[in-house]
């Protein structure tokens, strides 16, 4: 084919591509209603009348990054959440939410801690399940007995991570990354913290972090705004207004890159390495989210699983995405490779990301990702229980309650110029932490026979 015909039909894609986009039907999300509680708790409610059924998820502003000297209390307390509340026992309190087939669960991360519930709207079934957990946000039983085993709990878990090469990886990429920050720690801590903490411990953690002015209940099901506003009360009317508390400090950036490699009688080796970047609501959101697709976010059909898997069999796992949180989360790219192999693929994923901050993405391979992205993100928001996420992490982060009807418009309103702008402004890879957990004999051979 000639040169100037096979120009001719590129561009003619392109323009179809861009007339497609251009032409993309403008989302319509759910319509999110907000408000306070008496006692400060931010709601956010989407009214869900199909299926006779309310999700509730509460969020605390009481994650790891709140540990305050004591690694671990934040997780182990949001666990102690589910072993008992006022008389009851972790048995007991099941049994009261099973018995109307209501469904409790707790969880933990670095910003925040979560509780959940799903329950029928039958007036019985929601006054019984309501009432339940009442209990367990207004007097938690925090027993020495589930204490002390919960604590065995975490310390088992902790002696598998060190078995787990992508645990450790895990663990030393945000120590490397954050220093002395709040978000270093492992969120469960580690053996000499868990069992330095007592009970005491526990129940003034609670109290301080589990209040009504720290906390944000997401609410989506069969109920309209009065029922809502009732439940949200409801929940409560026992917890105390509390305060929020200080800002977590500022993420800083660091001045250069480090590399560490961790001896694991492993075959493969696990590489992570990045830098912090993003925070929640910011300016350059968009234009990192949807390069990041392209680049490597994308899973298979990425850039980096083209240059790692498709021509080179480095890696059958290759990805690169951003975590952020309410400080700069990190810009993290993860593989798994053969221990001889690490070095050629660590080469190849920087190469391919300098090429990317220096040429930024094609117009063909910019349309696509974003067809992709836009074509995909109602199946995000497809169930109450994904609404309910999403308004949670909405309401914990101060978004505008247009984000997820604006969200596609976003997406697609972004440039090739406005990600490289971003790329270069925000992405530095001089500055990369770089972990490798794996068999450094075998890298250290392979580097030096050059196979």
């Amino acid at each position: 084919m000639h040169t100037s015909l096979r120009d001719g039909l590129a561009a003619i894609l392109v323009s179809l591509l861009i007339l497609l986009v251009s032409t993309t039907p403008v989302f319509a999300g759910p319509l999110i209603k907000s408000w306070n509680t008496s006692n400060g708790a931010k709601v956010m409610f989407v009214e869900a009348p199909s299926i006779p059924m309310i999700d509730v998820r509460l969020v605390f502003d009481a994650g790891s990054a709140r540990d305050n000297g004591k690694p671990g209390i934040a997780s182990l307390t949001n666990t102690l959440l589910s072993d008992g509340a006022g008389e009851w026992n972790a048995d007991q309190l099941a049994e009261h939410f099973e018995d109307v087939g209501a469904i409790f669960s707790t969880t933990s991360l670095r910003d925040m801690g979560i509780i959940s519930l799903r329950t029928l709207t039958d007036k019985e079934v929601l006054d019984s399940s309501l009432a339940t957990l009442s209990k367990v946000l207004s007097s938690p039983g925090f027993q020495e007995d589930a204490i002390e085993r919960r604590k065995k709990q975490v310390n088992v878990a902790l002696e598998k991570q060190k078995e787990s090469p992508s645990s450790t990886a895990s663990i030393a990429f945000y120590q490397q990354l954050y220093g002395d920050h709040p978000y270093a720690h492992d969120s469960l801590g580690s053996v000499e913290s868990i069992n330095a903490i007592t009970r005491d411990d526990i129940v003034a953690w609670f109290k301080q972090y589990y209040v009504g002015r720290n906390a944000v209940i997401a609410i989506v099901g069969a109920v309209d705004r009065k029922q809502a506003e009732e439940i949200a009360e409801r929940l409560m009317a026992e917890v105390p207004a509390g305060e929020k508390p200080q800002p977590i400090p500022e993420v800083k950036i660091p001045g250069k890159g480090v590399e560490k490699s961790i001896p694991f009688p492993s075959t493969q080796t696990h590489l992570l390495f990045g830098q912090p970047v993003m925070a929640r609501l910011d300016e350059d959101f968009y234009a990192l989210y949807v390069g990041n697709h392209m680049l490597g976010g994308s899973g298979l059909v990425s850039m980096l699983g083209e240059e790692i898997r498709e021509k080179r069999g480095l890696a059958y796992s290759v990805s690169s995405h951003f975590i952020p949180m309410r400080g700069k989360g990190p810009y993290l790219f993860s593989a798994q490779t053969r221990n001889d192999q690490s070095e050629e693929t660590l080469k190849v994923m920087k190469r391919s990301l300098r090429d990317f901050i220096k040429d930024g993405p094609t117009q063909k391979r910019l349309i696509a990702s974003i067809r992709n992205i836009t074509g995909g993100f109602p199946l995000r928001i497809s169930s109450n229980s994904k609404i309910v996420e999403y308004l949670a992490m909405m309401g914990f982060y101060d978004y505008p309650l247009d984000h997820l009807n604006t969200f596609v418009e976003k997406v697609t309103a972004v440039t090739a110029e406005q990600i490289r702008d971003a790329f270069r402004r925000r992405v530095n890879p001089d500055h990369f932490m770089i972990i490798r957990v794996g068999n450094s004999e075998q890298a250290r051979d392979a580097a030096v026979t050059g196979k």
